[in-house]
């Protein structure tokens, strides 16, 4: 296992038998790499992601790139990972059908009082624990809307709120192992507990929510003006929804205690909230909510990057990732993941980080602050990033340059305070 930049590194697998080697095998797999995230990113006649990345791991595996082998083992790995994502994909569509985000929205409409800044700070909180619990992906496609006609109904700027949604759907997206697929990644291989790594991750989530509030409420500090007080009418709490939502996050924790895979847990909330409601049930829209099209992007760009790592990638990161647990070590590892995340995407960067760091938990967690919040800078960072930006109606899409300056600007303050916050949890908790 590769520890450090002086770790030994055993020249990186070529593949077996004829096909593709040496160099022009390096050349494939990048090129394969780049092509994959570009129609990733820009999803050509609105395509799916798996449109391209799934020919691309087919043509890696039929020239030898990538033995077909090592796919297959890669893929039984990430296998019950993407189980999961599809899992909490439909608990977050079915919770949308039951009103949940409805209310949320109207709660902080009207604890806003037509206060801007009241509602940037309520959004802030909003949207990091629909994150936290429901995963990014809740936060951007779910709960985003609901915030811009929350805003457009109080008669203020959606600017600051619809920023916090995605800024918070990467930040906030630390605090639990379920929370996003690059917590996923990481949490299989590094070895703690579910509450450990909550226990070890609060601190930094809190200091991220802190510091992307702060950013947003100096950033748009004019735009935050009150607006007359605007009377929003009571909806009434889905109490059915909100239990099941509790039940499932208890049920992450226990089912992690007791080593059974968390999308049990998940499933177990999808029954209880289809039970609640069976004439509702319409097969093609939950397979739909489930978006296969993405789970099987994710399970191609495994792959993909086990090829572009096997060929080279692999030795060249084995000699920046640092070792030990040392506040410059989780400063280190936290700034080149995040520099990572930006110039190949958070997913690729992961995955191609994780097999370094195996066994190193608080690597793995320094890890995870730099693809989580290193996205922020960039919108080629997180494909989240780039799904809310298509999301949102013309007139409340930031200009590239408006939302680079910003991310630039912040991004790595709020990475080295969380990153401290990481080192002195785990000086106080241990691992």
């Amino acid at each position: 296992m590769l520890r450090g930049p002086h770790s030994e590194v055993a020249p990186p697998a070529t593949g077996y038998g004829p096909g593709v080697h040496g160099a022009l095998a390096e050349t494939i797999a990048i090129l394969a790499l780049a092509a994959t995230l570009i129609a990733a990113v820009s999803r050509p006649f609105g395509w799916s992601e798996a449109v391209l990345a799934v020919p691309m791991a087919g043509l890696l595996v039929a020239l030898d790139v990538e033995p077909a082998s090592a796919a297959v083992d890669r893929l039984k790995a990430i296998g019950p990972t993407v189980g999961f994502l599809a899992a909490i994909l439909v608990f977050g569509h079915l919770c949308a059908q039951a009103q949940l985000f409805d209310y949320l929205g109207t709660l902080a409409s009207r604890a806003s009082r037509a206060d801007p800044r009241r509602l940037l700070l309520l959004v802030v909180m909003l949207a990091a624990g629909v994150t936290a619990v429901l995963t990014l992906d809740a936060t951007v496609v779910l709960l985003t809307p609901v915030v811009l006609a929350a805003a457009t109904r109080l008669g203020v700027s959606a600017r600051a709120p619809a920023y916090a949604c995605v800024r918070l759907a990467n930040s906030g997206s630390l605090l639990l192992p379920v929370s996003n697929l690059t917590n996923l990644l990481a949490f299989t291989a590094c070895g703690l507990s579910f509450g450990r790594f909550a226990a070890l991750m609060v601190l930094p989530w809190l200091l991220a929510c802190a510091g992307e509030w702060l950013s947003l409420r100096v950033a748009f500090r004019a735009e935050l003006v009150p607006a007359p007080q605007t009377e929003v009418p009571p909806v009434a709490a889905p109490r059915y929804a909100l239990v099941v939502l509790a039940l499932t996050v208890a049920g992450f924790v226990i089912t992690s205690s007791v080593h059974v895979a968390p999308a049990w847990a998940a499933v177990g909330g999808c029954v209880l909230l289809l039970a609640a409601r069976p004439r509702d049930i319409v097969p093609r829209r939950l397979i739909a909510s489930a978006s296969p099209g993405f789970c099987a992007f994710v399970l191609a760009l495994a792959v993909v990057v086990d090829g572009v790592t096997r060929h080279g990638l692999s030795h060249a990161l084995a000699h920046v990732v640092p070792s030990g647990d040392g506040l410059p070590a989780l400063l280190g590892m936290a700034f080149a993941a995040a520099l990572l995340a930006n110039l190949v995407n958070n997913l690729p960067a992961t995955l191609a980080l994780v097999p370094l760091i195996a066994g190193q938990p608080v690597l793995a967690l320094a890890m995870l602050l730099g693809v989580n919040i290193g996205p922020n800078a960039t919108y080629g960072g997180s494909l989240a990033t780039l799904l809310w930006r298509r999301l949102l109606p013309e007139d409340a899409a930031p200009r590239a340059r408006e939302f680079h300056a910003l991310g630039l600007a912040t991004v790595p303050l709020i990475l080295a305070l969380t990153t401290v916050g990481l080192w002195a949890s785990v000086r106080v908790l241990g691992v």
